[in-house]
């Protein structure tokens, strides 16, 4: 009787059943977390007060100043002038000396208008006010 030996495949395989489980754990794991996470900030307590403390919020928020070509000044929505734009900035600067300012000018708005703002944030004590732009793509 002959036998015949059998082909033997040497071919590395990668099994996809242990991955498949892995993902479906990993899944399965940030939907809890999710969960859980969303319920913690649901909860109703009671939190103490501090004569100190104050909203993180409101000490870590950005102020935001846009410049549009016509020269007109917006701050949270209101058109300001550049004297209201100092009292702004120079409270936020009271309340958190580290206060970060943000200036948006329209790219019709003059060289003129945007140094006017620029050095009214100066003047009420940011040292480096960030000018944004838009990345080309």
């Amino acid at each position: 009787m002959l036998l015949k030996a059998k082909a033997s495949d040497t071919t590395p395989s990668i099994e996809l059943t242990p991955i498949i489980d892995i993902v479906f754990l990993l899944l399965i794991f940030f939907l809890v977390a999710t969960t859980f996470q969303q319920s913690e900030r649901e909860m109703q307590i009671a939190l103490p007060e501090a004569e100190s403390g104050g909203p993180i919020s409101v000490t870590l928020r950005e102020l935001i100043v846009n410049v549009q070509d016509d020269g007109a000044i917006i701050v949270s929505g209101r058109t300001v002038s550049e004297d209201d734009l100092r009292s702004i900035v120079t409270e936020a600067v009271a309340a958190n000396p580290e206060q970060k300012v943000t200036i948006r000018a329209d790219r019709n708005a003059t060289y003129d208008q945007v140094v006017g703002v620029l050095d009214a944030c100066k003047a009420s004590g940011i040292q480096e006010p960030y000018l944004d732009t838009v990345p080309t793509r």
